[in-house]
């Protein structure tokens, strides 16, 4: 046997060991995950209801699109792609989801450069920041439901002691703050989690680097602007997109804190409803799997871009 024949077969041998040890989780995740995807796929191009989904009869697209004509030469859609509803609640997905992310990353830069420097008591801070996002996020919202209450909540309490406002603010329950609340309350919750991952990038910066600065007298805003972001802005860049793609997908916040409000109902909020207190569970299958296509494609399209920067800088 000659020594490329043995490689081959010892790379063989390797790559068989390696699916062998990966066969079971794919076992579960399909059971888990794969299975209850493609089924709700179906479901989409059914008329399934939630009490008789073994009855279902295939209707196509009528679910997503569906043209009525009425026989005098004028029609009318219906259907998920044709709902006022529906494309009200992707414009509250996006519009939560580029303003929460976006204050997220820039208050998490700002803890995460803090955390970075030597002081005192540093690994208590670390650990005090991150409670917010340890906190289960059902126990937040409800928390900050009651901060936020219109009659005995701490907040209005304490905007009125500092002459912010003159009367108490119906938070959750006003069409105009509604939005607000939600973004209020994810921001606090997320922000750590937007840190940790910064401060992770912060780490792997070199400490000469700065040496090197400081001996050159370079001003801390100019180092920062044309040394440490540029290093630190691939890390920044995929927790910007982990935290987008979550926040595409945000429930239970929004559920919790405006239940039955047309101002912050999301793609999943819309979904869950059709699916179980509407009784269109057809409908609200459409819409998860236009959820989950939205999701897939960002998450494909951050991939591809990945690999195209690592194939330039190659």
């Amino acid at each position: 046997m000659t020594t490329r024949t043995a490689i081959s077969t010892l790379s063989r041998q390797r790559i068989l060991s390696a699916w062998l040890f990966l066969a079971p989780m794919l076992v579960v995740l399909a059971a888990v995950a794969l299975y209850p995807l493609a089924r709700t796929i179906y479901f989409g191009f059914t008329d399934a209801s939630i009490d008789f989904t073994s009855e279902a009869q295939w209707i196509g697209f009528r679910n997503y699109l569906e043209y009525l004509d009425y026989g005098d030469g004028e029609g009318e859609y219906f259907g998920l792609l044709a709902d006022e509803g529906w494309w009200s609640a992707v414009w509250n997905t996006l519009r939560f989801t580029v303003t929460s992310v976006f204050f997220e990353t820039v208050f998490g830069l700002v803890i995460a450069l803090v955390l970075n420097t030597s002081f005192k008591g540093r690994a208590l801070v670390r650990a005090a920041v991150l409670i917010p996002w340890a906190i289960p996020t059902i126990v937040s919202a409800k928390m900050w439901a009651w901060m936020m209450h219109d009659q005995f909540g701490i907040l209005n309490d304490m905007l009125i002691r500092l002459h912010l406002i003159s009367d108490p603010i119906a938070w959750t329950a006003s069409p105009d703050t509604a939005m607000i609340a939600v973004m209020m309350v994810d921001i606090w919750k997320t922000t750590p989690f937007m840190a940790l991952l910064i401060l992770a990038g912060l780490q792997m910066v070199p400490a000469d680097i700065y040496e090197a600065a400081k001996l050159d007298g370079v001003n801390p805003v100019r180092l920062f602007r044309k040394v440490t972001l540029p290093l630190i802005m691939p890390a920044v860049l995929v927790a910007v997109v982990f935290r987008a793609l979550d926040a595409l997908r945000v429930f239970d916040i929004v559920y919790v804190l405006t239940p039955n409000n047309d101002r912050t109902r999301t793609m999943s909020v819309f979904a869950r409803e059709n699916l179980f207190d509407f009784d269109k569970f057809a409908y609200g299958s459409a819409a998860s799997t236009l959820l989950f296509l939205i999701v897939a494609l960002l998450t494909i399209s951050f991939i591809y871009a990945t690999r195209m920067n690592v194939e330039a800088d190659e």
